[in-house]
C-alpha cells in the first residue's frame, strides 16, 4: 500500500481542444470553449448554450464501423484514451496485459442514443429499435471498449457518481495500483449528453446559467453575478502506473497522484450542505492519505461550477481546511473555460493541473468580473499566473453530495 503511483499519459477531448497541445494553449489564453447549440432547435429552451467539442472526428480515432455503434461519451472517452496510451509510450507487446485496467467515470452515458431510439420506438415500432441501443447506452461500455481494442484484461469498470465520477475512478484506480491488482491503469471518463432532453433536462431544475446573449461569459465561477453553470462535453484519460513499472520502462513522469479522499453530504439530491462539512472530510482525508501537510498544498483546481451554492460553500469548505492560509492559495476553475463537463469533469481538470504544473503556470478563472463577499480567495482572475506548481489539490463535487479530492504533487526521484 506504500507503492508510489505517477501519471504518464494524458488525453485530452475539451470544448477548448483536442489533445494536450490545444489544451495547454487556451488554458493559458483563458479561451472560452462555450458556444450557442446548432445542432437542434433550442428557441423554447431557458439555456440556448453549451460548451461543444468543436472539430472532433471519430473517424481518426476509430474503425467508422464501430463508430456508429457507440454513444457520443463512448466515442469522446475512446479517443482520449487513444491518446494517452500514445502519449505514455506503452509498448504493449512487452506489457502483461492481465496487469493492465481501465477504470472510468461517467455521469449519464447514453442519454443522446437512449433519445433517439426512443423516436424510433414511437414512429416505427418496437421490432426498428436498434439492437446495440443496449450496449451503447450502458456506463460501462467505455472502459469496455478500450479494453477490447487494446486486449487489457485487468480490472475493468465505470463509476457513477454525478460529477465526482472520473475523480471516483482515478481514486479506485490509485488503490487498485497500490494493492498490487494491476500495474498499469487507464483512467477518466467522458460525458456527451449535449442533446434535446439532457439540456432541456438540466434546465427544467434551474441549474443552467441563461445568459443567453453572452454565452462566452456565461460561466463565470465566484463572480457575485454567476447564475448557473454551463452544460458541456468531452472527455480525458490518463495512464496510471507504478512508479517502480514506469522507471522500468523508461517512461516520461508527468507527476505523482499521492492522494485521493471520498465523502458524500448525505444533505440533498441536488444542493451541497451549507457548512461544506463533507467536502472538507474528502479534502482532508486526501491530504492524510497523500501524508503530506496542509502547508505544501500550492494550488488548489476548484469544484468551482458558478453555480451561486457551490461555489460560496466550496470556498466556506476550502477556508475551514487550510484557515487563513487558504487566502494565499491560488484556487481556480477551470470550467470557467471548458464548461462543466459532468461525468468528464474531474478528469479534465487533473489533466489541466498536470500538465500546468508540467509548465510552470496557473490556469485562470476567466469571467471574473465582480468579486462576491462570499467568495473572497485567490482566484486567479482572466489572466494564467507564471508560478510553479509543486502539489495540487483538485475537487469534484457531484449531485446527489457526492465528493472527490485528489492531490497530485511534482515527480521527486
Amino acid at each position: 500500500m506504500n507503492k508510489r503511483i505517477v501519471i504518464t499519459g494524458i488525453g485530452t477531448i475539451t470544448p477548448i481542444g483536442i489533445g494536450n497541445a490545444e489544451f495547454i494553449k487556451a488554458l493559458k489564453e483563458g479561451k472560452s470553449g462555450v458556444s450557442t447549440i446548432e445542432s437542434f432547435d433550442t428557441s423554447a429552451y431557458t439555456t440556448k448554450f453549451a460548451a461543444i467539442v468543436k472539430n472532433f472526428d471519430p473517424g481518426q480515432f476509430i474503425d467508422k464501423k464501430k463508430v456508429r455503434k457507440m454513444a457520443r461519451f463512448t466515442q469522446l472517452g475512446f479517443a482520449a484514451a487513444k491518446m494517452a496510451v500514445e502519449d505514455s509510450g506503452l509498448d504493449l507487446s512487452k506489457e502483461d496485459l492481465s496487469k493492465i485496467g481501465v477504470i472510468t467515470g461517467t455521469g449519464i452515458g447514453g442519454l443522446d442514443v437512449i433519445e433517439e431510439e426512443e423516436q424510433t420506438l414511437l414512429s416505427k415500432g418496437p421490432r426498428r429499435v436498434s439492437p446495440f441501443l443496449i450496449p451503447m447506452i450502458i456506463t460501462n461500455m467505455l472502459p469496455g471498449e478500450i479494453a477490447i481494442n487494446y486486449g487489457f484484461t485487468g480490472p475493468n469498470y465505470t463509476v457513477t457518481s454525478a460529477c465526482a465520477s472520473s475523480n471516483h475512478a482515478i481514486g479506485d484506480a490509485l488503490r487498485l495500483l497500490r494493492s498490487d491488482d494491476a500495474d498499469v491503469i487507464v483512467s477518466g471518463g467522458a460525458e456527451g449528453a449535449i442533446c434535446p432532453l439532457g439540456v432541456a433536462g438540466f434546465c427544467s431544475i434551474k441549474a443552467l446559467s441563461q445568459r443567453n446573449d453572452e454565452p462566452q461569459k456565461a460561466s463565470r465561477p465566484f463572480d457575485k453575478n454567476r447564475d448557473g453553470f454551463v452544460m458541456g462535453e468531452g472527455g480525458g484519460m490518463v495512464v496510471l502506473e507504478t512508479l517502480e513499472h514506469a522507471l522500468n520502462r523508461g517512461a516520461t513522469i508527468y507527476a505523482e497522484l499521492a492522494g485521493y479522499g471520498a465523502s458524500d453530504d448525505a444533505y440533498h439530491i441536488t444542493a451541497p450542505e451549507p457548512e461544506g462539512k463533507a467536502a472538507v472530510l474528502a479534502m482532508e482525508k486526501a491530504i492524510a492519505d497523500a501524508g503530506i501537510s496542509k502547508e505544501e498544498i500550492d494550488y488548489i483546481n476548484a469544484h468551482g461550477t458558478s453555480t451561486v451554492l457551490n461555489d460560496k460553500t466550496e470556498t466556506l469548505a476550502i477556508k475551514k481546511v487550510f484557515g487563513e492560509r487558504a487566502y494565499k492559495i491560488p484556487v481556480s476553475s477551470t470550467k470557467s473555460m471548458t464548461g462543466h463537463l459532468l461525468g468528464g469533469a474531474a478528469v479534465v481538470e487533473l489533466a489541466a493541473t498536470a500538465l500546468a504544473m508540467q509548465e510552470g503556470f496557473i490556469p485562470p478563472t476567466i469571467n471574473y468580473e465582480t468579486p462576491d463577499p462570499e467568495c473572497d480567495l485567490d482566484y486567479v482572475p482572466n489572466i494564467a499566473r507564471v508560478q510553479q506548481i509543486n502539489c495540487a489539490l483538485s475537487n469534484s463535487l457531484g449531485f446527489g453530495g457526492h465528493n472527490a479530492a485528489v492531490i497530485i504533487r511534482k515527480y521527486v526521484k
